[in-house]
């Protein structure tokens, strides 16, 4: 039995894992080439990891992509590498993904009511779909560290906008000890290398830890 199944958990402001469906939005390797606020190589870090958070606590992952296809490019690989379930609608016109009924419906069958987003550009394509989710009653969170945009006002003024909206901003490490709870689990070995992917300071003390005690 998976230790984390003989305790129970108050998710009033807390996101619950068990609700939780995950949602990557045209990350695409035409699109990271017009981001500048963030480095690419953090940024795809980033994403790599929140999709591993998704496959760790067995949540539903959704892709879409506008014609991956075409100039906007495939979606990266981090994420199928990390979440190889991950269901992708493939999108031709629509800039909001919530106006694909395709997307929509897989939304929909998951039967989960918490939506994890992220997207590229931060500004529009996280932005449009998490305003629209919000709208259809569903609890929205948006991985900020998980987004990128063509500059750090654009980014910034989207994060801003998410918090007037009632879109609850957070970052991958931050989502991730939410959907943890506790360290007192079969997996925590998992998280703690998910932390150290995305911290080298975190990773430095693993190490430093590991050396102390050998």
């Amino acid at each position: 039995m998976n230790k984390l199944q003989t305790q129970s958990y108050n998710f009033t402001n807390l996101a619950d894992p068990t609700d939780a469906a995950f949602l990557f939005i045209d990350h695409q390797s035409g699109f990271l080439q017009t981001i500048t606020h963030v480095s690419l190589a953090e940024l795809r870090n980033n994403v790599r990891t929140l999709a591993k958070l998704a496959n760790t606590v067995k949540a539903p992952v959704i892709l879409t992509g506008i014609d991956p296809s075409g100039a906007s490019g495939p979606i990266i690989p981090e994420i199928m590498i990390e979440a190889p379930d991950a269901i992708l609608v493939e999108r031709a016109f629509e800039i909001n993904a919530w106006n694909n009924q395709d997307f929509i419906n897989a939304v929909k069958a998951t039967g989960r009511r918490t939506l994890v987003i992220s997207g590229i550009w931060t500004s529009v394509c996280a932005t449009f779909p998490a305003l629209s989710a919000l709208d259809d009653g569903y609890t929205v969170y948006a991985v900020a560290d998980a987004c990128g945009d063509i500059s750090l006002q654009a980014h910034e003024t989207a994060v801003k906008r998410w918090q007037q909206a009632g879109i609850i901003p957070v970052s991958v490490n931050s989502i991730a000890a939410e959907m943890q709870q506790t360290w007192n689990r079969d997996d925590a070995n998992t998280f703690r290398n998910m932390y150290a992917a995305i911290a080298p300071h975190y990773r430095a003390l693993i190490e430093s830890l590991e050396g102390f005690n050998t």
